[in-house]
């Protein structure tokens, strides 16, 4: 049998879908099973005992070197491969994870008998299946994507998140921890203060100096920083603070940062792919929600904590706002507390 799961991007939604390729593998444990997915999250899967053969797409730098007519040759190449690869075999079974255009494209390409996805018109993308199941927008993308599983008749137990860290993952990261001052039996909370779904996401970078100088001062604890391409945002903040703090911005991988976050007390984000790489690794998330669903894409799991202002307008899923009165009305000692109490064994939850 001859399986492809098409979930081309991003971090998170990666993340969600793990649980439904480790129920695929055990229930077809012969079945050769492809993904196609784009190069930026590529490296969550890779090396994924669960999967036989991955198929990167790289549309993005395809699109963009055809718009600038750049390396034209070489892109409609790549191109050219690309759709042989993903002709290669002959799928009994294509799942849809993305249900856009763009990924109904691809179910379309691979010329697969049996074309999953949901019965939603996004993009016009349900008239690619053959076969449909409802898409309940109540439930958290993980349990959404595992109806998938469930449509095939597959019993599953607990979501399994499976994350291909490597030993040298593991080593790179602890070497950058311990040649920042960090050893081993050290602790720290990790602050990755960065979303890339609107500004609608992101609290304020006085708030999170703020925040991450009363961690220092009073609970004696380390402050590490992560992100990527944040545009100075971490570096404005450090330089708000009176403490000295660890700025890790861009110098991990994404599975190295998948370990950094084993090792943290917890990981303290606005919603966003580290928020998904952390709760995937079992660290508990204090995640700050305002313009989006805490009930669809917050942290998975019983140990973390939503902290959000409840609204009339929240969540709005706009990407600009003229007040961000819900990110606003979130305040620094609000946080705190709830880190205070984590740290010292208190109750998890929504707050």
């Amino acid at each position: 049998m001859n399986i492809l799961i098409v979930k081309l991007s991003a971090i998170g939604d990666v993340i969600h879908t793990l649980p439904s390729l480790a129920a695929l593998r055990k229930a077809y444990p012969n079945a050769h099973i492809s993904w196609v997915i784009e190069e930026a999250a590529s490296s969550i899967v890779k090396g994924n005992p669960y999967l036989d053969t991955l198929i990167i797409s790289r549309r993005k730098t395809w699109s963009e070197n055809l718009k600038k007519r750049t390396h034209v040759g070489e892109t409609l190449k790549e191109i050219r491969i690309f759709i042989r690869q993903l002709r290669q075999r002959p799928y009994d079974l294509v799942i849809d994870f993305n249900g856009l255009m763009k990924s109904a494209i691809i179910v379309l390409i691979s010329g697969a008998q049996r074309k999953i996805g949901y019965n939603s018109l996004q993009e016009l993308s349900g008239f690619f299946y053959n076969e449909k199941i409802y898409e309940n927008m109540n439930k958290h993308a993980v349990d959404r994507y595992l109806d998938f599983v469930r449509h095939l008749g597959i019993p599953y137990e607990n979501p399994e998140f499976y994350l291909p860290v490597s030993q040298a993952d593991r080593e790179t990261a602890d070497t950058l921890l311990y040649n920042s001052g960090i050893s081993k039996d050290k602790k720290f909370i990790a602050i990755s203060p960065m979303s890339f779904a609107g500004e609608t996401r992101l609290w304020y970078e006085d708030r999170f100096a703020a925040l991450a100088d009363r961690i220092i001062n009073e609970l004696k604890t380390e402050v590490v920083f992560t992100g990527s391409r944040s545009g100075g945002m971490i570096d404005r903040i450090q330089s708000m603070m009176t403490n000295k703090s660890l700025n890790l911005e861009d110098k991990t991988s994404l599975l190295e940062l998948a370990h950094l976050y084993e090792r943290a007390d917890l990981l303290i984000t606005p919603d966003s792919g580290p928020m998904h790489i952390a709760a995937a690794v079992g660290t508990p998330v204090i995640a700050l929600f305002g313009a989006s669903a805490y009930w669809r894409t917050g942290p998975y799991g019983q140990n973390h904590t939503i902290i959000r202002t409840d609204l009339p307008c929240s969540p709005c899923f706009l990407k600009k706002c003229p007040t961000r009165q819900c990110m606003q009305d979130i305040s620094p000692e609000q946080v705190f507390s709830v880190i205070a109490e984590k740290l010292k064994g208190g109750n998890n939850g929504f707050k």
